[in-house]
């Protein structure tokens, strides 16, 4: 069973070049730089949280209950795959008060939920 290809460079953190690709039916090879997908580029435990947030059809509280952890987390969690695919996501839930937020991005780092770098993040965008 072959491995898992890293999407990133294991030394810089950049994208890494698929530069051949092989057909086991007919033994076709191509030779050349390919670019992975965007998923491809994501940690690990972003590429988890997406299955499970497909799995559970997008539905926040079944997330929740799959993970065993709280509405804020996913929401923490769905963001920084959404910025980490590149996209302009938007502030975060504006009914929820903003020092909730910090406390929750803070749980959620000192958890080992989302990095630090995922954390500044979301906190910079909260002073928005």
């Amino acid at each position: 069973m072959p491995y898992q290809a890293p999407g990133k460079c294991p030394i810089c953190g950049q994208e890494l070049l698929v530069s051949r690709l092989s057909c086991r039916q007919c033994g076709t090879n191509l030779d050349g730089e390919f670019k992975t997908c965007k998923f491809c580029q994501l940690p690990a435990e972003q590429v988890e949280f997406v299955e499970i947030f497909l799995k559970c059809r997008g539905n926040i509280k079944e997330v929740e209950k799959e993970l065993g952890i709280s509405y804020p987390t996913v929401r923490s969690r769905l963001e920084g795959v959404i910025q980490a695919l590149g996209f302009r996501s938007e502030r975060i839930d504006a009914r929820e008060a903003p020092g909730e937020i910090r406390m929750d991005i803070l749980e959620a780092l000192e958890k080992g939920e989302i990095g630090s770098q995922a954390a500044l993040e979301q906190l910079k965008k909260l002073k928005k």
